[in-house]
């Protein structure tokens, strides 16, 4: 019988876990089945047992084919029990006294498992002073050869200088930890790497099959024939010579090779929405995905915290790195040594780095954030640093991770070219994907002080998460601040932790060419978001919905795309009286909104509807009519607006339910509809559109009258339906007299833009009453009933 030829008919394989009466009974009765075993096989029937493998060496007369058994490694009863098969040497096995073992008179003894293998049966020690990684590393290699799993559940171990540690089989872990000397960290070897033992293909040179993939590969694409052969393949493409991603802010960036990822189902089934057209491929690689999950489970590991000694400056690795597809990770905490802080001044990949991956899940897992921004006269690191990193990553899911901290650790997650990226019931500090992020869900997760930060496209939607800090959501200004696709927040919970200015949504990126279109999203959704100002109670800031930078077109002509939709719905605020803000749309005419708007004498077609309902909107206060310091929503400013052409912004705006609104629509060309609100300041000079009002409440309140408080005039008519005039509040105090500053009506005299049931409040009429001022028959007939045909 051989190592390879036939299998094992072994029943006792590393099932000691101690040694005592009931161990030895086993002992005896496992040595018996296994020499009947061997005399059954036509091997010699000799097996020797022994109290250690110290003892096996000093004491056993080899024979070619005789079996050795030991109850432990260094003492009876340590795990390390193991079956030996004897052996002479000069073949391909070498002594490395582990599973290899050097006896007398030139023969060896062979470790023979076929069941699982553990690391005491290589002779790890676990005392502090030993590296025990080298006898790691051995165990994960028998196993890879042998294609057996690694299950050591409970003891510690120190790994020292040990690095790339291979994993192909499943492993078992349980409670065991592993410390971790940060000294010895590498930046090209991580401890313990996650292999695919497939090797990638390379079809650049393919020139049939990259012609064919070149003309089909594009957005939308759903069936590309020519992969039908390489289904369950993850396929990488790139463009070397097409530079897109320039970072701005990084003098000499050269960005990113313009790149794709997917993978391939049957018949050619592409999976993984594909962003980009192509001109050209400098590299195809098709790397093979495993039909079968490989799952690492448990496992504590404690890190020292140490800068790496006699290292070059830059990125370390000091964790686990993902290189294989179909993997699962779980049960598992990462941290420092007791007593121990983070002292490392360079930076670090991730303790979990993921790469070239398909399919690859991350779950109940205690993970960390390290720290970079430590105050003088600490040493800061001079880069981010990760607890997660990783790139080219498509269909990963994580899942119950927690890792948390306060402002001098950096961001958990550091990734690029991360694709259908699922967070579910995590803890983070931070969410960030520098570069082409696509299809992002967070869904009931907690989300720290560092925030989510991101740039890319897809479907983006974030639910019943909350977010600690001042933003919600910050997209990259460093790689274009773009978001290519829907943006959706629902039923989530924003809360500031400091005094500062708050935006739900930042999107502000650099003037500057990026090589690539940048925009604000193709649709923008915002439901059921409460805002806590519990941790910032005397905040006065300002808090706006979105934050977009004041331009629409860069400075090298690039136009900015615009959402179709922005929705913002059941907004409210705790913990202050103070609302919040929509946004501010200085130039509307250079943006792209992908589908036509019009507006000409006669007739509107908008390109885009902006709703906000139920919005707990800020109480204002302009310092005069006009004050584009004091609104909720501005569309234009003090240029004339010029537009690019019928693509360019032409919103439909629609409030409802909301209270104080205060808007700017300059120069623009616009609808606006406002339903059962009351209206604070609206300023609408030189607007191309229509403005309709219906069950609202006109009541100004501003530090200081001018000649009107509301301008409304429209190209298209203006028309108030069921709405009251309310006494004007100037300086916080009531000021009836000046209802005819309104700009659209004066008592007893004119009535301007279309009315119907127009209503006076109260204290206008008292305040009428008062002076001797009787409303007219004719008057009141306009009130209830104006056109502006009539005027």
């Amino acid at each position: 019988m051989t190592d390879r030829s036939k299998p094992s008919r072994m029943t006792r394989r590393g099932v000691i876990a101690g040694i005592g009466g009931a161990g030895i009974g086993l002992v005896h009765s496992t040595t018996h089945a296994l020499a009947r075993d061997a005399a059954a096989d036509g091997a010699h029937a000799g097996l020797s047992r022994h109290l250690t493998v110290q003892a096996m060496k000093s004491t056993i007369v080899p024979r070619e084919g005789g079996w050795a058994e030991t109850l432990g490694f260094h003492s009876p009863g340590d795990g390390g029990a193991a079956l030996y098969r004897i052996q002479r040497a000069g073949g391909e096995e070498v002594a490395n006294e582990a599973d290899v073992l050097a006896l007398r008179d030139g023969f060896l003894a062979v470790l023979h498992e076929r069941r699982a293998v553990n690391y005491k049966m290589f002779g790890a020690v676990g005392d502090g002073k030993n590296d025990d990684g080298v006898q790691i590393k051995l165990a994960h290699a028998y196993a890879n050869r042998h294609q057996v799993p690694v299950v050591h559940l409970s003891g510690e171990f120190w790994i020292v200088r040990t690095n790339a540690i291979p994993i192909t089989m499943p492993v078992q872990w349980g409670k065991t930890v592993f410390h971790i000397d940060e000294r010895y960290n590498r930046r090209t070897a991580p401890r313990f790497v996650v292999q695919n033992d497939r090797p990638a293909k390379v079809l650049t040179d393919d020139t049939a099959f990259r012609d064919a993939l070149l003309g089909k590969l594009k957005p939308g694409v759903q069936i590309i024939d020519e992969l039908a052969p390489y289904a369950g393949h993850l396929m990488i493409v790139q463009d070397a010579e097409d530079r897109i991603g320039i970072r701005a802010g990084y003098a000499g960036n050269r960005g990113w090779a313009r790149e794709e990822l997917f993978y391939v189902e049957e018949e050619g089934r592409v999976l993984g929405d594909i962003a980009w057209g192509f001109r050209n491929f400098t590299s195809i690689r098709a790397i093979p995905c495993n039909d079968n999950y490989l799952v690492i489970q448990g496992g504590g590991f404690h890190f020292s915290g140490d800068t790496p000694q006699d290292s070059t400056p830059g990125y370390h690795q000091n964790g686990i790195a993902v290189q294989r597809s179909r993997t699962i990770i779980r049960e598992q905490w990462m941290g420092l040594e007791p007593g121990r802080r983070d002292l490392s001044v360079e930076p670090r990949n991730g303790l979990y780095v993921l790469g070239n991956v398909y399919d690859v899940t991350l779950e109940n897992i205690r993970a960390m954030p390290w720290e970079k921004s430590r105050r003088a006269p600490e040493q800061p690191v001079a880069h981010g640093t990760y607890g997660i990193g990783g790139a080219r990553m498509l269909n990963c899911t994580f899942r119950n991770v927690t890792a948390d901290a306060g402002w001098i650790s950096w961001g958990v997650f550091g990734t690029n070219l991360n694709k259908n990226f699922r967070l579910e019931n995590c803890r983070l500090n931070r969410v960030d994907v520098h570069f082409h992020c696509w299809n992002l869900s967070i869904t009931d997760c907690t989300i720290g002080l560092k925030g989510i930060s991101v740039t890319g496209g897809g479907e983006l939607v974030v639910e019943n998460t909350t977010r600690h800090g001042n933003t919600f959501i910050s997209f990259r200004p460093d790689y274009g601040a773009k978001w290519d696709g829907p943006i959706r927040l629902r039923n989530c919970t924003l809360k500031p932790s400091s005094n500062g200015r708050v935006s739900v949504l930042s999107m502000r990126p650099s003037d500057f060419d990026y090589k690539y279109p940048i925009g604000l999203g193709t649709s923008v959704i915002i439901e059921d978001l409460r805002i806590d100002y519990a941790a910032a109670p005397t905040s006065g800031a300002e808090c706006w919905l979105m934050d977009i930078s004041p331009f629409s077109r860069t400075q090298t002509g690039q136009r900015l795309f615009f959402p179709h939709t922005l929705t913002f719905r059941n907004v409210t605020v705790e913990g202050r009286q103070q609302g919040v803000r929509l946004l501010r749309i200085a130039d509307p005419g250079h943006y792209d909104v992908r589908r036509p708007g019009v507006c000409d004498d006669s007739w509107i077609q908008t390109n885009c509807i902006l709703v906000c309902d139920k919005v707990q909107l800020e109480k204002t206060y302009p310092a005069r009519p006009g004050d584009v310091a004091q609104v909720h929503l501005q569309i234009g400013g003090a240029s004339p607006i010029e537009y690019a052409d019928q693509r360019a912004l032409v919103p439909k705006v629609i409030f409802t339910d909301c209270e104080n609104v205060t808007i700017v629509l300059s120069g623009c060309a616009a609808s606006a509809f406002l339903q059962r609100c009351s209206v604070n300041a609206f300023d609408a000079p030189d607007l191309r559109g229509e403005l309709a009002f219906s069950d609202c409440r006109f009541q100004p309140d501003v530090r200081a009258a001018g000649p009107r408080f509301y301008s409304l005039d429209s190209t298209l008519g203006t028309r108030l339906t069921n709405c009251t005039i309310h006494a004007p509040i100037v300086d916080g105090k009531p000021a009836p007299e000046m209802v005819d500053r309104f700009g659209f009506v004066e008592i007893n005299k004119s009535l301007r833009h279309y009315h119907l049931n127009t209503g006076l409040s109260r204290e206008i009429v008292r305040h009428l009453k008062a002076r001797g001022v009787k409303l007219t028959p004719e008057f009141v007939a306009k009130l209830k009933v104006n056109h502006e045909l009539d005027e």
